[in-house]
């Protein structure tokens, strides 16, 4: 069986300074963690999966519409992928390698509306590698949609990052005592 990383929302707007929905300096403290373990992940050969979120400017539908300020709209650099680990993927040359793909999300998981399962079965995949931001918010609901799927989970502590320590703390233990989930 394999293993795959999903890299969850790492972009400008959820981590820069100047971004739209930003954790900010906690967001930005994981750039080198989050960095190394991808290229581990990429240079190993494993499949890595970038599941960035998106949105189309003033869709009064989506229920984040009603929660946040918008954010990571389609066609913006607000969805790029942040700080170190966008200047090591955006040093790849076109085609990306074979192993590694973008993923559109429009909810919280990765998994929701998404063929991401079916897209990590057809690979025998049964161990996803968690990293990314918020904790609490879509890295949790992407941990709680595999959890429920049957994938083995492991999150990496170094690689995650919140708006509040608290609901970090409270995320790093749940994926530990309710999900069973590996946190290393």
């Amino acid at each position: 069986m394999a293993r795959a990383l999903i890299v969850i929302d790492y972009t400008h707007d959820f981590v820069a300074d100047d971004g739209k929905l930003t954790c900010g300096r906690l967001g930005q403290a994981i750039d080198p963690a989050i960095t190394d373990l991808t290229r581990a992940f990429v240079d190993a050969g494993d499949w890595v999966v970038f599941a960035v979120d998106v949105h189309e400017e003033g869709d009064p539908y989506h229920p984040e519409s009603r929660l946040f300020p918008p954010h990571n709209l389609r066609g913006t650099p607000g969805r790029n992928l942040y700080g170190r680990l966008g200047e090591y993927v955006r040093s790849w040359p076109e085609p990306w390698p074979d192993h590694v793909r973008w993923m559109d999300k429009t909810r919280y998981s990765a998994f929701a509306g998404t063929d991401l399962e079916l897209y990590l079965r057809a690979r025998r995949v049964d161990e996803v590698h968690l990293a990314g931001v918020c904790t609490d918010i879509c890295v949790l609901h992407t941990a709680v949609d595999a959890y429920n799927k049957g994938f083995r989970i492991v999150v990496h502590e170094e690689c995650v990052a919140s708006f509040q320590p608290a609901g970090h703390a409270w995320a790093l233990n749940h994926f530990k005592t309710v999900l069973g989930a590996e946190v290393v």
